[in-house]
């Protein structure tokens, strides 16, 4: 065997491990990242998720919220005769007694009110998807989306090449992409993190002191459940590019890995890019 057979033993070996893997990838990463992106009031249906919540008043999170709220009864009291000593101004205790009882009403039904800003959140998702549909003859999810990359790359021949201009975009796209499951898998965990603190978030509206927790909580979930729906529209324009134009794909699926970034420098909230994430946290290591 002379050196030019071994060069190319050597290419068509590369070029199966890396086919191989890209399948393996397409035939599991896609179909994950649909379920973890678009998420609607089925979230809150977990078995141990309600049982952690203790929707029925007596257990879980409810219950902690709801002694919480005696609290800041005793800690009203308390200030109100203080203020008497002192005295400084202070909300009179009709009006406290009003807040009460409205924000407890809020908490004790705050998981109901949660799957119903989850459910229309998924109506515009599912809406946004029927347009997108109707427009580019697609089915507008991750599942179709490796369909039409690898339709644009020439993928699906066996004459895959990792070292030709499709191969270089197949793995950009690809390992991209695997960087996007891991920050959605980090966005859904923390949608149900803030889920989960629901109740103390709109607890903490009573006092002027502590008001400033809800304003973040509010801020954090909606960019977080937003998300999709700019996801979505993404997709939509990666469906609607040229085919032949494979720069603006590659484009497209890069808008589509930095889109957390975007929604998070227009509505603020929390980062989900796993990758600026490590980043941060390699540079704290080096300071």
């Amino acid at each position: 065997m002379n050196q030019t057979e071994v060069v190319d033993l050597i290419i068509k070996t590369i070029n199966t491990i890396f086919s191989n893997i890209f399948s393996s990838i397409d035939n599991s990463i896609y179909e994950s990242l649909d379920t973890l992106v678009f998420i609607n009031s089925d979230i809150l249906s977990n078995t141990y998720f309600a049982k952690l919540l203790g929707s029925n008043g007596k257990s879980g999170l409810l219950f902690l919220a709801d002694a919480l709220l005696l609290g800041f009864m005793v800690y009203y009291i308390a200030r109100f005769y203080y203020s008497n000593i002192v005295e400084v101004p202070i909300e009179k205790p009709s009006q406290f007694l009003f807040k009460v009882l409205i924000f407890a009403l809020f908490v004790n039904f705050s998981y109901f009110i949660l799957e119903q800003i989850l459910s229309i959140n998924n109506l515009i998702t599912l809406a946004f998807q029927e347009i997108g549909s109707n427009i580019t003859k697609n089915d507008v999810s991750f599942s179709q989306l490796i369909v039409v990359l690898n339709k644009t790359l020439s993928i699906n021949t066996d004459e895959f090449n990792i070292f030709s201009f499709d191969g270089i975009i197949k793995s950009f796209v690809t390992f991209g992409l695997i960087n996007l499951l891991l920050s959605y898998s980090l966005r859904y965990i923390l949608v149900q993190v803030m889920l989960l603190i629901c109740p103390f978030a709109i607890l903490s509206l009573i006092s002027n002191s502590t008001s400033w927790f809800f304003k973040i909580w509010i801020k954090s979930l909606f960019s977080l459940i937003v998300i999709q729906i700019f996801v979505l529209l993404v997709i939509i324009v990666i469906f609607c590019i040229n085919g032949s134009n494979k720069v603006l794909f590659v484009g497209g699926i890069y808008a589509l890995i930095k889109v957390n970034g975007y929604v998070r420098e227009l509505f603020g909230g929390l980062s989900v890019d796993v990758s600026s994430n490590f980043n941060s946290m390699m540079m704290l290591f080096r300071k």
